[in-house]
């Protein structure tokens, strides 16, 4: 039995269809194709569908019901075949006993029923066809793309496709520079839909509001956003040094811990400070907008100074049975004054930043306070700091790693240490996150 109709659903790749004057011709990808059909009383279609004889005739195509309506409200079984001869003689004997009478049925296949997929392989010429754009990120309405540059001829017809064919997306963007300004943010093409950039993405449980021009943010980062957070145990306090517009800081803080977070870009500083109130966690997150260096300086002065509240208690049941009496609520714990975790994700620069861990805890920055007693060597807090690395082997990719780290922090790294590949970035070009605690002789040394 062969493949039916299915050797006809394809639209020809790098034939340029559906150009006109640099413009999208929808029609150029109608396609009608005809089909046999079995004609029954509307009752005897559900016999023809689950006959096992019929099962390998049945037409079966994404998005194409299996029965039509005929002229007269008879119902027309439609067949993977366009020709009689196809059909088995088990399956045409099967017909006539179910005095099915087999007519020709056109299914049409216009613009809507393509993927966007499939009609960018279409639309693009043969020499730049195989490497065409098929992957984009989504940050709340807007699609976004970073288009080489044979593709730039058709960016305005590529994002039209992306916004007829994803109902959510609203705006179409191109990545037209590199990250390389200290807030990480990037210049940005509108290339379809709406100029509006202000977007709300959902992440861990949480809302996040942001104009994408104007801060940092990749929805690639979820799971390792996610990873890092399930490392928090709620009694914690975290440091986030480069906080963006909160998807360390907020989520962790639904979850009970105490942070501090910061980020030197006004605009990140603006929207974590509003979607610290729209999460409703402002009484266990203190935002600030300041240099990282100088943020970690300052983060275990702050907490020792003004502890952070303690761990929120569960919300107490509505209803209560009858007779039971009302119960008090437990007492709160201590307030917070040890930070636990820093989280430094900002790969290209953050190992860096290491280097201002060295001597915070030493009376030439902690100044009169003594913090000897609340940081032990079993206490000091873990560090985990993303970074990017040239090398692709993982255990390159460690040993350069772990070099640069201790470079910076004058110290080996101790045992305990843990290096997690993140993402590929680029061909030659990997994201990982290094965790190890901080050593104690690295936080109280002279200088």
């Amino acid at each position: 039995m062969s493949d039916g109709i299915s050797k006809q659903l394809f639209l020809p790749k790098g034939r340029g269809l559906g150009l006109k004057d640099g413009q999208l011709d929808k029609d150029a990808f109608r396609k009608v194709i005809p089909v046999l059909a079995a004609k029954v009383a509307p009752e005897k279609a559900g016999v023809l569908l689950k006959a096992p004889v019929m099962k390998r005739a049945l037409l079966d195509v994404p998005k194409i019901k299996s029965v039509a309506r005929g002229p007269n409200d008879e119902r027309l079984v439609l067949l993977k075949y366009s020709d009689q001869a196809e059909l088995t003689s088990e399956v045409q004997e099967f017909l006539r006993s179910q005095s099915a009478e087999l007519v020709s049925h056109d299914i049409t296949f216009d613009y809507n029923y393509w993927s966007a997929d499939a009609i960018i392989h279409a639309i693009l010429p043969e020499d730049i066809e195989a490497g065409a754009p098929s992957g984009f990120a989504n940050v709340g309405h807007i699609a976004h793309f970073n288009l080489r540059p044979e593709y730039l001829p058709y960016k305005h017809i590529i994002g039209q496709i992306i916004l007829d064919k994803n109902p959510t997306c609203r705006t179409v963007v191109n990545k037209s520079d590199n990250i390389d300004n200290q807030f990480r943010v990037f210049k940005m093409e509108l290339i379809a839909g709406e100029p509006d950039f202000v977007v709300t993405q959902s992440e861990n449980g949480c809302q996040f509001t942001f104009d994408f021009r104007e801060v940092y943010w990749n929805s690639r980062l979820h799971t390792e956003h996610e990873r890092l957070i399930e490392k928090f145990k709620p009694e914690d306090v975290v440091a986030d040094v480069f906080a963006g517009v909160g998807p360390f800081a907020v989520p962790a803080a639904k979850k009970g811990c105490a942070v501090l977070a910061n980020d030197l870009n006004p605009s990140s500083y603006k929207y974590l400070t509003s979607n610290i109130s729209a999460n409703r966690v402002d009484q266990l997150v203190r935002p600030f907008c300041e240099d990282g260096r100088a943020f970690i300086r300052n983060a275990f002065n702050r907490a020792y100074d003004d502890p952070l509240p303690p761990v929120p208690q569960p919300k107490p049941r509505k209803e209560k049975r009858a007779g039971e009496a009302r119960r008090a609520p437990p007492p709160l714990g201590p307030r917070r004054r040890r930070v636990s975790h820093f989280v430094m994700n900002l790969p290209d620069t953050a190992i860096q930043f290491l280097d201002a861990f060295r001597g915070v805890l030493s009376p030439a920055n902690a100044g009169e306070r003594d913090l000897s007693g609340l940081y032990d060597d079993a206490s000091m807090p873990l560090v985990h700091c993303h970074c990017f690395t040239r090398e692709l082997e993982p255990e390159r990719a460690e040993a350069d790693i772990k070099q640069r780290v201790e470079e910076k922090i004058g110290h080996a790294l101790g045992e305990g240490s843990a290096f997690h590949w993140v993402r590929s970035v680029a061909p030659q070009k990997e994201m990982y996150c290094v965790s190890f605690r901080l050593p104690r002789a690295v936080a109280f040394a002279a200088s």
